[in-house]
């Protein structure tokens, strides 16, 4: 019999409180799902079973006495690039890595809001990827559909949720890592703006490129686990002023002006949107539009962003090829990154990082004439598992550009985003994404869920697939 899959991060934090039901048994169910569908899903790198289930106790007891904190009690999982307290992180590498001594910020805002960490999930090797695979683990597979990938590099925190595991989980997104596993799995993905969730134990991660975000089912448990796990540590390179997300889900966006770009933004290597995706961002548009919205097609100046990328991304690669124990166990195309990021971290790098400031003023004029741009958030549907995995660094470049050329801006302004699920291709889940200036996660949040009432796409959930499923093979 499939194990129960998990209710929704607001409801199971209403049941502890009402006392309808036992942390113990919330983590309990975890374990039992994430255990039942290990063989199949892979989802977890690491899984915290004794040490979550006396946490699960110690949050009893003191729901017991009363005591109340926003996530109480409450499973989540975190992808493998976050410190645990007593986990390595292998950051989807090979090799024994040393357990870390200290929770990283993030973490340790998630546990003092009350959550349990069952666990730490899969990512392909230091995040570079949109696929969830590799020879540290093998690879995670997609709940629609076990013969596609889940995307990446929070491709197992996407899984973990869509089947069910735990109700809501922490990814990172440097390149749509967070957003492009929400959009392949018909979830909720935000990326929030730099800094809103700390990355320390690292001032900045990926040279500013990188943000944690959050994965879950409903806007609201997104916004309600970004909300926990937001805040700085003092040594913080970028700390955004403090809002609550939350507060604006169930605020009414007003009539909006939205802008949907279509337009591919510069790339050196050739992009083309899948006329099925196209067709599902075009729904989404309209039905924005039927719900009072004025909604319009208007492309932002990117100009040549992609050339700030490139050195920012692979000089954060080479930082942390410096600190892995066993570099030897690295892919190829690992230490090809690793190496051009030290060819770059100079001069390349300053003036990639300099342009931020004018990338913000040129593509921020978009928002002068609108509140909020629509996009796709892939230009295809979830390739087969392996597809990627196998091949060249150039090949890697050209599979990667041609499947996701949509969501890397956002990283290089360091701006919010959400991915909403926008419907499936021969059942297998796309995306769109809501993008937005500065600190704008709260109209973001509130246009989602406007949306998300309307679509119900939280009642949808992937086939329940047994082991001996050919498709689970």
């Amino acid at each position: 019999m499939a194990p129960d899959r998990s209710a929704g991060l607001a409801e199971c934090v209403r049941a502890l409180a009402a006392g309808e039901v036992t942390s113990r048994t919330l983590v309990e169910r975890a374990l039992a799902r994430i255990e039942a569908t290990q063989p199949t899903l892979n989802a977890f790198r690491r899984v915290r079973a004794e040490a979550a289930l006396a946490e699960a106790d110690a949050a009893d007891t003191d729901l017991a006495a009363g005591v109340r904190r926003p996530l109480l009690g409450v499973p989540v999982a975190v992808k493998d690039d976050m410190d645990v307290a007593g986990e390595p992180t292998a950051f989807g590498c090979r090799g024994e890595f040393p357990p870390r001594t200290e929770d990283g910020e993030a973490v340790r805002r998630l546990r003092a809001a009350g959550a349990i960490v069952v666990g730490k999930t899969n990512t392909c090797e230091l995040g570079q990827w949109p696929f969830t695979e590799g020879p540290a683990f093998g690879a995670t597979r997609n709940p629609w559909h076990h013969d596609h990938t889940p995307g990446g590099s929070s491709g197992g925190s996407a899984a973990a949720v869509a089947a069910g595991l735990v109700p809501a989980a922490l990814g990172s997104d440097g390149a749509g890592s967070v957003r492009i596993p929400a959009s392949w799995t018909h979830l909720v993905g935000i990326k929030p703006q730099r800094g809103r969730i700390s990355t320390w134990p690292r001032p900045e991660s990926f040279q500013g490129i990188t943000v944690n975000g959050t994965l879950a089912r409903t806007v609201a448990d997104a916004a309600l686990l970004l909300d926990a796990a937001s805040g700085n540590h003092e040594g913080d390179l970028h700390r955004p002023p403090k809002l609550s997300v939350s507060e604006a889900v169930d605020r009414d966006p007003g009539r909006l002006r939205i802008a949907v770009s279509l337009k591919p933004p510069f790339t050196a290597l050739p992009a083309r949107l899948d006329p099925s995706v196209r067709e599902r961002v075009l729904a989404v548009a309209e039905r924005l539009a039927a719900l009072g919205h004025m909604v319009e097609e208007a492309e932002p100046s990117y100009g040549r962003i992609g050339l700030t990328f490139v050195p920012r991304a692979t000089a954060g690669i080479a930082e942390w090829v410096r600190e892995i124990p066993h570099p030897h166990l690295l892919d190829r195309r690992t230490l090809d990154s690793a190496r051009l990021g030290r060819l770059l971290a100079g001069a390349p790098l300053r003036v990639a990082r300099r342009a931020e400031a004018s990338l913000h003023r040129r593509i921020g004029t978009l928002f002068t004439s609108y509140d909020v741009m629509l996009a796709p958030t892939t230009a295809a549907p979830p390739p087969r598992i392996g597809a990627m995995l196998n091949l060249g660094g150039l090949g890697t470049d050209r599979a990667m550009i041609a499947a996701c050329p949509y969501a890397w801006p956002w990283n290089v302004l360091g701006w919010p985003g959400v991915n909403v699920p926008a419907g499936f291709i021969d059942d297998l889940p796309v995306g769109a994404q809501l993008l937005g200036p500065a600190h704008s996660e709260p109209l973001l949040v509130s246009l989602a869920a406007q949306l998300e009432a309307d679509q119900r796409w939280h009642e949808l959930w992937p086939p329940v697939r047994s082991a001996a499923d050919p498709a689970a093979a």
